[in-house]
C-alpha cells in the first residue's frame, strides 16, 4: 500500500501546470491573435498611405482603387482571424476545464465519502460548477491577452520607433505604468477574491444543510429565522462583492487613464511637429493610429488580470483536493469464489486529521460463517471499522487481514465485490425500483430478483407501487417511505450473494412485525456467510454468534449476550438504560 500525493503547489503553479491540456489550441489562439495584430499594422499603413495621397499628393481617388481593395480584404482577414482566436481560445480552455472536472471527480472519488463528508457536498459541489467556470475564464481571456501584451507593443514599437524616436520613447516610458499599477490595485483585490470564494463555499455547505433539513426547520418552526440568516449573510457577502468590483473598475479607471495621457501626449508632440514642420504627415498620422493599438492588449490584460484574479480564488480548494493523500490499494491479489471469508483485526488505530483518534489497537477476529455484532455508546469506533473494511479509509496503524492476506495486499475492487454493505440511512438513486435493487448485480433477471423480494416478504408493497418493479423512484428515494426504502437497500444487498455482510442495524426503521419477518429472511440469506453487524436493537445483538462492546476506539469487551449482562456493567447499563435496547428488550 502506498500513498499518493501531490505536492501543494501556489494556484497561479497550479494552473499554469494545466496549460499544456489545451491540445496546442491557446497556441493557435495567440497565433490568430498576432497576426491579427500584424494586419492591424498593415491596415494602419493602408489608411495613412491613402490620406495621405488624397490630401497632400493629390491623387485621384480611382488611382487608389488597389489600396482600397486591399483594405477591404484586410478587414475581413482580421475578422477571420478575431473570430478564430476566439474560437480557438474558447476550444483549449474547454479543454482544459473538462480535464481539470473530470481529475477533481476521479480524486474525490478515490478520496472516498468520509473526505467528502468532511468537507462539505456543497462546497464541492460549488468548486465543481462555478469554480471550473471561473478558470475557463483564465484559460481563454488571460492567457492570450498575457502573450499579446508582449508580442503586439513590441511589433508595434519596432515599427514605430525607426519613424519616430521621440513616439518610440513615450510608448516606452509610459507602457510600463499600466501594468505596475495593474499589479498593485490587483494583489488587494485578489486577496479580497480569495476570502469571497471561502465565503462562498461556507455559504454553500450552509444552504445545502437548509434545503436538506427544511422538514426539520418547518416543523421547529426556524424556517423563517434561517431564511433571515441566509439573507443576511448574502447581504454581507453581495456588499463583499461590490467591494471586490470598485476594486476592479478603479483598476479600469486607472488603466484607461494612463492609456489617453500617453496616446495624448504623443498626440502632442506630433502635432507641434507637425505645424513646426519637423515630421510629415504620413508618419505622424500613421503613429497616431497605431498609438491606441499599442496600448490596447495592456489594457486588455488589465481587464483579463480580474479574470485571473477570479480564478486563484477558486482553485484554493481544488489544490487541497489534489494535494491530499490518497490512499492506493496496490495489490493485486484476488480472494476468488469464496463461500465465507475470515477477518481479522490485529492492533487497528486510527486518527482523524483533525487529530480525534477513533480506535487504538482494536484486535478481533470474525471466522467464517460467524456473525458478529459491533455494539457500543456513539463514538466508540463502529462505523470507522466498517469505514476501513470497505477501503474507504486506512490505518494509521495495526493490519487488517481477508483470509489470512493482508487487505492492502488485495485488489481493493476485487475484494469490494466480496462484499454486501446495508447501511443504516441507506441511498436509493432516481430511477426505477428494479434498477435500484440491482445496483449490485446490474445482469440479476427480474424473475430472480422477484423470487428474492418474496423471500424478503417486500414483494407485496413493491406490487402495489404504480407500475410494480417499474415504478420511478425520485431522487433520495422521494415517494417511498424509510422503511421501504430500507427494505429495498436490503433486498439490494442480498442480490449480490456476496460471501461478507455488512450491516448498519438494517431494521431499525422498520415495525416490529416487519422486522420479525425481515430477521427470519436475513438469517437464512446470511447462512454459511461472514456477518459483521453494528447493532443497536437487543433482537440483532442476540442473533449474533458473538458481541464486542467497544468504547472510546477500544475494545472493551467480547462474548455472548449473557456473558456480558452478567459480567460487564457496563454494557449491562448501555442494555438497561438505552432507549432502542431497552424497548427491544419490553
Amino acid at each position: 500500500m502506498v500513498s499518493l500525493k501531490i505536492s501543494m503547489t501556489e494556484p497561479e503553479d497550479f494552473l499554469k501546470k494545466r496549460k499544456g491540456l489545451s491540445r496546442n489550441y491557446l497556441k493557435a489562439a495567440v497565433f490568430a491573435a498576432y497576426f491579427n495584430g500584424l494586419l492591424l499594422i498593415a491596415q494602419a499603413w493602408m489608411l495613412a498611405h491613402v490620406l495621405n495621397a488624397l490630401i497632400f499628393e493629390n491623387a485621384d481617388i480611382r488611382d487608389m482603387g488597389l489600396f482600397m481593395s486591399a483594405l477591404i480584404l484586410v478587414f475581413a482577414a482580421r475578422f477571420g482571424f478575431m473570430s478564430a482566436s476566439d474560437r480557438m481560445a474558447f476550444l483549449g480552455a474547454q479543454q482544459v476545464k473538462k480535464s481539470l472536472r473530470s481529475s477533481l471527480q476521479e480524486r474525490l472519488r478515490a478520496l472516498g465519502p468520509v473526505f467528502i463528508t468532511r468537507h462539505g457536498s456543497g462546497a464541492l459541489l460549488n468548486m465543481l460548477t462555478e469554480g471550473i467556470e471561473k478558470i475557463e475564464a483564465y484559460y481563454a481571456q488571460f492567457i492570450p491577452a498575457k502573450t499579446m501584451m508582449t508580442l503586439l507593443p513590441l511589433s508595434i514599437l519596432a515599427v514605430v520607433a525607426p519613424l519616430d524616436w521621440v513616439s518610440g520613447l513615450v510608448l516606452v516610458l509610459t507602457a510600463p505604468l499600466i501594468p505596475v499599477f495593474m499589479i498593485l490595485i490587483g494583489k488587494g483585490a485578489e486577496a479580497k477574491n480569495q476570502r469571497q470564494w471561502r465565503k462562498l463555499a461556507r455559504m454553500s455547505n450552509h444552504f445545502l444543510d437548509v434545503v436538506q433539513g427544511i422538514t426539520t426547520l418547518k416543523i421547529f418552526n426556524a424556517a423563517q429565522r434561517e431564511g433571515e440568516m441566509i439573507s443576511k449573510v448574502s447581504e454581507e457577502y453581495r456588499r463583499d462583492t461590490m467591494g471586490v468590483l470598485w476594486l476592479a473598475f478603479l483598476s479600469s479607471v486607472t488603466l484607461e487613464f494612463f492609456s489617453c495621457v500617453s496616446i495624448a501626449l504623443i498626440a502632442v508632440f506630433i502635432g507641434f511637429r507637425l505645424m513646426w514642420g519637423d515630421m510629415v504627415f504620413f508618419p505622424g498620422f500613421f503613429i497616431l493610429l497605431l498609438a491606441p493599438e499599442f496600448y490596447l492588449p495592456l489594457r486588455k490584460m488589465g481587464a483579463a488580470y480580474h479574470v485571473r484574479m477570479e480564478a486563484m480564488g477558486a482553485v484554493d480548494k481544488m489544490i487541497e483536493i489534489m494535494g491530499t493523500p490518497v490512499p492506493v490499494f496496490d495489490g493485486t491479489m484476488l480472494l476468488g469464489d469464496e463461500a465465507a471469508v475470515s477477518v481479522s483485526f490485529k492492533d487497528v488505530g486510527f486518527t482523524y486529521e483533525e487529530g480525534r483518534r477513533a480506535l487504538k489497537d482494536v484486535s478481533f477476529d470474525l471466522e467464517p460463517g460467524k456473525h458478529i455484532a459491533l455494539i457500543g455508546p456513539s463514538g466508540a469506533g463502529k462505523s470507522t471499522i466498517f469505514s476501513l473494511l470497505l477501503g474507504f479509509t486506512q490505518p494509521k496503524s495495526g493490519e487488517i487481514c481477508i483470509n489470512g492476506q493482508s487487505l492492502s495486499d488485495l485488489d481493493i475492487n476485487d475484494w469490494r465485490s466480496q462484499v454486501s454493505w446495508i447501511p443504516q440511512n441507506p441511498t436509493l438513486f432516481d430511477g426505477t425500483v428494479l434498477e435500484n435493487i440491482r445496483i449490485g448485480a446490474p445482469d440479476a433477471t427480474q424473475w430472480s430478483v422477484g423470487k428474492l423480494c418474496k423471500k424478503l416478504g417486500i414483494d407485496e408493497f413493491i406490487q402495489k407501487l404504480p407500475y410494480g418493479y417499474d415504478a420511478q423512484v425520485g431522487e433520495n428515494g422521494y415517494g417511498l417511505s424509510g422503511g421501504q426504502i430500507q427494505r429495498i437497500a436490503i433486498a439490494r444487498a442480498f442480490l449480490r450473494d456476496a460471501p461478507f455482510v455488512l450491516m448498519d442495524e438494517p431494521t431499525a426503521s422498520l415495525d416490529m412485525e416487519t422486522e420479525a419477518v425481515l430477521q427470519r429472511a436475513m438469517k437464512e440469506l446470511c447462512c454459511g456467510k461472514s456477518v459483521l453487524t453494528i447493532a443497536h436493537r437487543l433482537r440483532t445483538v442476540m442473533a449474533a454468534d458473538e458481541i464486542i462492546y467497544m468504547s472510546a476506539g477500544q475494545v472493551i469487551a467480547r462474548g455472548t449476550h449473557s456473558e456480558l449482562y452478567k459480567n460487564n456493567a457496563d454494557y449491562a447499563r448501555l442494555i438497561d438504560y438505552d432507549l432502542p435496547y431497552r424497548e427491544d428488550a419490553a
